[in-house]
């Protein structure tokens, strides 16, 4: 009950920073990400953009003043997969708007964003976590869409867009209807795909008149690869066996493609060659045991190994929408388990924001970039931590969620239904 308490007290007290022009948030041990910690550091920003960041600076007049002596500053958390916003109640199938229907499953056209649902509830749970910056994802085809990374700001959902596309999603882990029964046939099958949609441009007349063989898909599926075979955005393969990613990283060097491996249960088997040719890899680190066939190699030290070989790691929280806030979580287990905690922070800050083409704004703290941040009383991988101040674009986030408003509701039995 006094968490609670004290974050409605938060929220309302910090009404007022929300509003404010100048901000300036002083005595705080910052962790830029970009650039070693700064202790009884100081972050001005102005116009939701960091003006100075530098230790011992002084509040300026007329600024809002933070103290945080004690406290941490990190940049926003970023969860590079989740489905927040596209879907809500996972057995009610009017709520879910990450998956569309394609063809064959085959659905490169697919803008998951357009879906967003701004008000979820969900996002007031994640941002009051310290989680702003989201992947927004589609799945479950063979080639599940188009990305987008979004921040959780109060607003509409061109308010939220921070990039769109910003990558494609395909499956190369799983067979079945509209993949292939055998392994060999789906890799088979994408890479046709993608022979046919680097090929369309020059025997686009003949396909749309039918002069030619039946392409592995309908035009404007093979169009919307061309954004990835132009490398405009990268292509997530989502696989955990390790033979799956090696033949993943193949064929993108075939097709001079921008990769990024999604699961890699089984990656620290191949960490080398990953590293080698610049693979990302998004992993998890909560799950101890192999959950398929798939995964028998898996082990939580997966990220670490991964990191000690010189590849980028990427941390997630899952793609459930309810618990995208996990992902600082799943950071801090990876630290458990050999992963630097440097490592760490900067896997769930800039290097989803590297590999999703959004550095240029989050991800790090420096001068020039979004005012997304959030002050945290301690240790932001630990369990226990909780954050004290949210900012996005500079506006204050932090308030009372429905899961507040529930608790609060049924602390007491009856229920208190006052306001």
């Amino acid at each position: 009950m006094q968490s609670h308490s004290i974050r409605i007290a938060l929220a309302l007290s910090l009404a007022s920073v929300a509003s404010a022009q100048t901000v300036a948030i002083t005595g705080a041990r910052v962790h830029p990400v970009s650039g070693p910690v700064i202790e009884n550091g100081t972050v001005i920003f102005e116009n939701g953009r960091i003006t100075q960041i530098a230790a011992g600076l002084p509040c300026p007049a007329g600024a809002q003043c933070i103290e945080a002596r004690g406290r941490w500053v990190t940049p926003g958390i970023f969860n590079s997969l989740s489905t927040l916003g596209v879907n809500e109640v996972g057995q009610v199938q009017e709520t879910q708007d990450s998956r569309a229907g394609g063809d064959r499953g085959v659905a490169a056209s697919f803008e998951s964003w357009l879906g967003i649902n701004p008000l979820s509830p969900h996002l007031q749970v994640t941002r009051n976590d310290g989680v702003v910056i989201a992947g927004v994802i589609p799945g479950g085809n063979f080639v599940s869409g188009q990305a987008a990374v979004v921040d959780l700001s109060n607003g509409a959902l061109s308010d939220m867009l921070l990039r769109a596309p910003a990558a494609m999603v395909a499956d190369m882990a799983s067979k079945g209807e509209n993949r292939g029964q055998a392994r060999g046939e789906v890799i088979g099958r994408m890479d046709a795909l993608l022979s046919d949609a680097r090929n369309y441009r020059p025997v686009r007349n003949e396909v749309e008149r039918n002069s030619t063989r039946p392409a592995a898909a309908p035009a404007r599926e093979l169009q919307a690869l061309g954004l990835v075979l132009s490398r405009r955005i990268p292509l997530i393969f989502e696989a955990d066996r390790a033979s799956d990613i090696d033949a993943a990283i193949t064929m993108a060097r075939k097709y001079n493609i921008q990769l990024i491996i999604s699961g890699g249960a089984e990656a620290w088997q191949v960490a080398e060659r990953l590293a080698r040719e610049n693979v990302p890899v998004i992993v998890g680190s909560l799950n101890n045991s192999p959950q398929a066939f798939t995964t028998l190699g898996a082990r939580q030290d997966n990220a670490a190994l991964l990191r000690r070989a010189g590849v980028r790691v990427i941390m997630t929280g899952g793609g459930e929408a309810f618990n995208a806030r996990n992902v600082k979580y799943e950071a801090g287990v990876a630290v458990s388990f050999g992963l630097p905690w440097d490592d760490g922070l900067r896997a769930i800050t800039l290097e989803p924001a590297r590999a999703f083409g959004v550095d240029g704004r989050v991800g790090s703290l420096e001068r020039g970039k979004d005012a997304t941040l959030v002050v945290w009383n301690g240790d932001p991988l630990e369990l226990s931590t909780r954050p004290t101040h949210v900012f996005v674009r500079g506006r204050n986030v932090l308030q009372p969620s429905r899961q507040d408003e529930l608790m609060r509701r049924y602390l007491t039995l009856p229920p208190n239904y006052r306001p």
